[in-house]
């Protein structure tokens, strides 16, 4: 375990979070990313919007865990406030949780793919090569788009854009998904907020009560706070204490101090896609496939 001690408070939220997450380079935050004018990107894929703008999209991903979609639909409901939700197909074979997408449909959130069988893209420990082919990615991708249209989400023509299974990909899948028209997005590494899947018997579980101090820890201590931001949470875990029931107090403290919370699509907006893989790993279409 790293020794934290003599670093600022930022840099020891920045060094947690990574130590805390199971997956690597994830928190290598900057050092791999390409910069434009608006948007910051991993290996292609947009990671954060524009950080000049006091706004920021909740997103949450649902697959094998969905129990909390009532609750978070709730909260959201109940502040006004629009987020942004990406199911799997494991997620959408559970019949209660079809109803909770005709839902957010119809709360005006935004919901898009996150791939049907979610799929291990590349290595850990090998990002550049890929696992799967074009053939079968775009397969896998177009089902599930498929099965979210059949819940009323994503109109045939309107933008999609889609969060990568595990969160994690290489410029090979931002390619492939620009080629059908979609963008890939992945969440705003540095908060720590995509720990609220890991169960009490890891020893990398954190309260959810932390989490939520942390996330606001790193707002009032990074240089843009959260501006720009794509906060990553998950709709179910198999972990007992739940993140969802601290969503109410968080967004509440988001709004308390001056964000507006955006769909996916504002806060990007559509001119986004075409913006999705700098360095010609392709370009993403304005529309989605028919």
């Amino acid at each position: 375990m790293p020794v934290v001690a003599s670093r600022g408070p930022l840099a020891c939220m920045l060094l947690a979070a990574c130590v805390a997450s199971p997956r690597p380079d994830r928190c290598e935050y900057g050092d791999r990313c390409e910069h434009d004018d608006r948007f910051e990107y991993d290996h292609g894929g947009i990671i954060r919007g524009d950080r000049t703008r006091r706004e920021l999209a909740l997103v949450f991903t649902g697959g094998e865990f969905g129990e909390g979609t009532a609750e978070v639909l709730g909260v959201l409901r109940e502040r006004g406030v629009q987020a942004s939700f990406f199911l799997t197909g494991a997620y959408l074979a559970v019949p209660e949780q079809r109803a909770q997408v005709r839902r957010m449909v119809a709360d005006g959130h935004y919901v898009g793919p996150h791939s049907h069988g979610h799929l291990l893209y590349c290595p850990w420990d090998e990002r550049a090569r890929s696992l799967v082919d074009e053939a079968t990615f775009r397969a896998d991708l177009l089902a599930n788009v498929a099965e979210l249209r059949a819940c009323g989400a994503l109109p045939p023509g309107a933008p999609i854009w889609f969060v990568p299974p595990y969160e994690w990909f290489n410029r090979e899948q931002v390619a492939w998904a620009a080629r059908l028209g979609i963008t890939l997005v992945n969440f705003t590494p540095g908060s720590g907020s995509n720990r609220d899947y890991v169960p009490e018997t890891d020893p990398r579980f954190v309260p959810s009560t932390r989490i939520r101090d942390g996330i606001l820890e790193f707002e009032r201590a990074a240089p843009d706070g959260l501006c720009g931001f794509l906060l990553l949470l998950h709709l179910g875990s198999a972990r007992v204490d739940k993140m969802h029931a601290q969503l109410g107090p968080l967004v509440d403290a988001l709004v308390a101090r001056g964000y507006r919370l955006l769909r996916i699509d504002e806060l990007l907006d559509a001119d986004a896609g075409a913006r999705a893989a700098p360095r010609g790993a392709g370009r993403a279409g304005p529309r989605g496939p028919p």
